[in-house]
């Protein structure tokens, strides 16, 4: 059966319905609202992603129920928002002309000086009070992790956080009253169609199903594909690439499943980290942590596991924990798939194993034994928001006896690819686990990395860094009680 094809891309812009033929593959959001609607409360600070001043909230069914997210304007594509309801500053506002609960509260606790970062931190803290009315410190400052202010300081816009619930009630929002109507127009719009829009070297195309996502591509290879754009839009805002013709895949639902069976965890390569957050941080909590600290509650809302690994970066965080673990790939090329453990992926800086047309369909995860011991450490210049040094991620089982039965261990940062340290492996394999076992292992990581100098640390400091990550790994091994790290909330 044909699938149906249209050449305009629908979405909702606060109260209006917009309906676009002339968009271009590489057009943002935040270009989008600024330069063709005059909607300027979202300000462009970074062009890629970190400082929060073009937040936005984009709403979206989830399982049927629409759910809003924080987004960042400035690195999200306009091919992306196709069957979606865009939230503006513009739309915020109280019962009789007054100001929204949220600017309220800002204005009384004295959130802003030079107010360039407010409608950011405003629309941040607009999705979490949605959510959570009356939010914790924990929850306040993950929210407001992706919001840079370099005048105000944190602890006034924190307690506004905390009033806004007493200038009005979630429940009678107004996207909570017309949350029933907007559900009903979107759910409307998914017809399963597939978007063609442009020609020539200024066209993208939207699938209208997995199956149809492959199609294309087998006709397309060297095309773009584009799933949470918070890699491709800094290709875009930084270094002026082009990406047509692209491919949007956001939209696909069967790319977004999350479920777990016979102890694996399978994880669609369209699932973002905010939806993989709750079965993986429960199965396997070190993950919690990790997820955490990836980007800003922004970039977790729009970036994608799939697109982690498939991007295949040396320092992207999910792959050394996933190699470590034992995680296997599935890999789509039209109809027929393959499966390949997650290391055999990453061939050589830039170069993964994935034929032309083919795709990242999906991740398996074995979740470990309760007698296992996994850990996962990220080093960073600054603790959040911030892009990997280097990630050490160990998974071990003892015999009985005290041996080392098995330890797979592998890091992001060291190499030209996420790698096992196979040598240290090797050298801690079958000996006891004991501090004179990992000391004398320490010698077999000169085989394994060689790393390089570059903005983010030295190479003396990373090889330091991934040796005293595997002492750490020992101790916290050990069964002692008190925490080698403790965050800022726990020591309050």
């Amino acid at each position: 059966m044909a699938i149906k094809t249209r050449t305009e891309i629908r979405f909702l812009l606060n109260s209006e319905t917009v309906t676009l033929k002339d968009v271009a593959p590489d057009e943002t959001l935040l270009d989008y609202l600024r330069l063709r609607r005059s909607l300027r409360g979202s300000k462009e600070g970074c062009a890629e992603g970190d400082c929060g001043a073009c937040t936005v909230l984009v709403g979206r069914l989830s399982d049927g129920k629409l759910v809003y997210e924080s987004v960042n304007a400035c690195i999200r594509f306009m091919g992306s928002l196709d069957g979606l309801h865009v939230v503006t500053i513009e739309h915020l506002g109280g019962e009789g002309g007054n100001l929204h609960p949220v600017q309220q509260a800002m204005v009384d606790f004295h959130g802003s000086q030079c107010g360039f970062c407010t409608p950011g931190f405003v629309m941040s803290l607009y999705g979490l009070w949605m959510r959570s009315p009356e939010p914790g410190d924990a929850a306040i400052e993950k929210a407001l992790q992706g919001n840079l202010c370099r005048c105000t300081g944190y602890e006034a816009i924190v307690r506004a956080a905390k009033a806004i619930s007493s200038y009005g009630k979630a429940a009678k929002d107004p996207l909570a009253a017309e949350r029933s109507r907007v559900a009903a127009r979107l759910q409307e719009w998914r017809d399963g169609s597939r978007v063609e829009i442009g020609i020539g070297d200024a066209r993208f195309a939207i699938p209208g199903n997995v199956d149809d996502f492959a199609t294309i591509l087998e006709a397309a290879p060297k095309a773009t594909v584009v799933a949470g754009s918070t890699d491709v839009g800094l290709w875009v805002t930084k270094h002026m690439r082009e990406i047509s013709p692209a491919i949007f895949i956001g939209n696909l639902d069967g790319l977004q499943t999350i479920s777990e069976k016979d102890g694996v965890i399978s994880i669609g390569a369209g699932v973002t980290y905010t939806d993989a957050f709750e079965l993986l941080s429960k199965r396997i909590p070190a993950f919690g942590p990790l997820i955490d600290r990836i980007g800003g509650e922004q970039v977790r809302n729009m970036g994608t596991i799939g697109g982690n690994i498939a991007n295949g970066s040396p320092i992207g965080d999910m792959p050394p924990p996933l190699i470590a673990l034992g995680a296997t790939l599935t890999l789509r090329k039209g109809r027929k798939r393959r499966t390949i453990p997650l290391e055999k992926f990453f061939v050589a800086y830039g170069k993964q194993d994935r034929l032309p047309g083919e795709f990242v369909e999906a991740v398996h995860v074995p979740v470990p034994a309760k007698s296992a011991k996994f850990a996962i450490y990220k080093i960073t210049k600054r603790r959040d928001e911030d892009i990997t040094a280097a990630l050490g991620a160990f998974y071990l089982t003892l015999a009985r006896n005290g041996m080392v039965e098995n330890i797979r261990i592998a890091y992001g940062g060291m190499a030209a690819t996420p790698k096992r340290a196979t040598a240290v492996e090797r050298a801690l394999t079958g000996k006891p686990w004991s501090a004179a076992t990992v000391e004398a292992a320490l010698r077999a990581y000169a085989a394994d990395f060689t790393p390089l100098t570059d903005m983010r640390a030295s190479a003396e400091y990373r090889a330091l860094a991934a040796r005293n990550l595997l002492r750490r790994f020992f101790v916290e091994t050990q069964g002692g009680k008190a925490p080698l790290q403790v965050s800022r909330t726990e020591a309050a």
